[in-house]
């Protein structure tokens, strides 16, 4: 009896020193959530719509309830307390952060814990000398005539004899396909061809998408969700637990580590000597890299050269439809019987300023962080503290007045042109940052512009294209699924026709 009560008593201490220990961690983490919050009980009417969801009620996106705070704000620029983050559409404040005090804003260690698990140390994700590093080294490489050349040639063959041909298949079957789907399949043979040597062949509609695809969209997905989340403690916690979300994302950006390293151990039995793939040049550069600064890079070739594009090309048919005049003098400048070689692509100015006014209402990318490394005064007068996040919001800055005109909302390609001859003149980078602006200014996008170029040509001379549905109301506007690029909720059905 002794024995059964001591058994007993010990239990019961047990249990009270693991509820100890529980409400401890708990507490712990309370006190943490309540130290690393910037504000969580702010009040504001911005932070209580930021919270509660209340912005959904009258906006579509997130994005176009940012553009609209940030039309209404004397400076363009608003405070989100609740996160932290000072978010801009002034133009003098993004050529501040990108170029004039380039160091005190950089992507910062929260940002980098952010994305670390799938871009690790990509240069996507990284300051510093590492990232002076790697963005030499990329320039070399997308600098290069001889890199143009192969990638042109990839693009414009992958266009003719995949592209096309499954379009026309969906033209004679009468069928409505998703558009997104089909540029986001071209878009991902495409980059893998030229970064990587390697035909993933995802261009076929009958043929599911790759798992390296998949597994890559997975992880985007969740990693921005993890930038929505009012407090980084939400999805730490849930990555030390292994729940939820974080483990959707773990068993992802696994999927996405093992194809990458039989894609490297692939190119390294094939040999790189002798090609001009982006993957082998850096594997044959005098670099010592080891597989997993090979795996971050290949990431980020993944990353910039597939969501990108196919998101600009989605929603550049989405302004076509709209706008059939548009498709019809692009069909004219091209010429019907005129091949389209490269030189032929680059002399298209009217051409140039569609995909630039598509790009100016729908940026692939829509929002960019930064973090303030010591506290600073913005150009409009706004006080930044230090170790905040700071995003200057391109999706935002393109539909603003004082940039852009009181006719912002309209697709008008010619506000681009000049001149008797209609001459692409571009916008300053800090007023149109799509790309990018300052010292990280996007390596890759002439490569990116000559893509959608070809792609949209080719297209708009052989088709007209429908969006359908719901989809093809004069008013509907896309609906965005949270990622580190726009891509539209549902995909865009269309139907094709010669």
């Amino acid at each position: 009896d002794d024995a059964l009560e001591l058994s007993w008593g010990a239990r019961c201490a047990g249990l009270a020193f693991f509820s100890l220990s529980i409400f401890s961690v708990a507490l712990g983490a309370v006190l943490l959530l309540v130290r690393r919050w910037p504000n969580p009980w702010c009040g504001c009417h911005v932070c209580r719509a930021y919270l509660t969801g209340s912005w959904a009620k009258d906006f579509t996106n997130l994005a176009d309830w940012y553009a609209h705070l940030l039309r209404e704000s004397p400076t363009g620029t608003v405070q989100v307390h609740v996160l932290g983050c000072t978010v801009t559409a002034n133009p003098a404040n993004v050529e501040y952060m990108l170029k004039t005090r380039f160091d005190n804003f950089p992507k910062g260690k929260r940002f980098a814990a952010l994305l670390g698990d799938l871009l690790g140390a990509g240069i996507f994700n990284v300051d510093g000398d590492a990232w002076r590093h790697q963005r030499k080294m990329a320039s070399l490489q997308l600098g290069s005539v001889t890199v143009r050349s192969y990638a042109y040639k990839i693009v414009a063959q992958e266009v003719e004899t995949r592209l096309l041909p499954a379009l026309a298949d969906a033209a004679d079957e009468g069928k409505v396909i998703d558009l997104q789907d089909v540029f986001r399949r071209f878009a991902f043979d495409t980059v893998c061809k030229i970064s990587f040597g390697l035909d993933p062949g995802c261009l076929d509609l009958d043929m599911p998408m790759s798992d390296l695809a998949n597994a890559f969209d997975t992880a985007s997905r969740l990693c921005a969700m993890r930038g929505a989340a009012a407090s980084p403690l939400v999805w730490k916690m849930k990555r030390m637990l292994n729940i939820g979300s974080e483990r959707e994302l773990k068993k992802a950006i696994k999927l996405v580590d093992d194809l990458a390293s039989a894609m490297i151990l692939q190119r390294r039995t094939l040999g790189f000597d002798n090609t001009h793939d982006l993957l082998s040049r850096f594997m044959a550069s005098d670099v010592a890299m080891d597989d997993k600064y090979l795996r971050d890079i290949i990431v980020s070739f993944l990353l910039a050269g597939r969501d990108t594009v196919a998101s600009a090309l989605t929603t550049l048919f989405i302004h076509l439809h709209k706008n059939p005049e548009v498709a019809a003098a692009i069909r004219a400048e091209a010429g019907g019987d005129k091949p389209s070689t490269y030189e032929h692509l680059m002399s298209l100015q009217y051409t140039h300023a569609v995909l630039f006014e598509n790009m100016r209402l729908f940026p692939p990318v829509q929002f960019d962080s930064k973090f303030c490394a010591a506290a600073d005064v913005l150009p409009d007068g706004t006080y930044v503290e230090g170790e905040s996040r700071v995003m200057y919001h391109p999706y935002a800055m393109g539909r603003t007045p004082s940039i852009w005109g009181a006719d912002y909302e309209a697709f008008r390609p010619d506000r681009w042109l000049t001149g008797p001859g209609g001459s692409f003149a571009p916008a300053s980078l800090y007023k149109y940052p799509v790309f990018q602006a300052g010292l990280r200014v996007c390596l890759g996008k002439e490569l990116a512009i000559t893509e959608m170029k070809a792609v949209g040509v080719a297209v708009v001379k052989a088709f007209d294209v429908e969006v359908v549905g719901e989809n093809g109301r004069s008013g509907w506007a896309p609906t965005f699924v949270p990622g580190l690029t726009a891509s539209i909720s549902g995909g865009l059905p269309v139907r094709i026709k010669r």
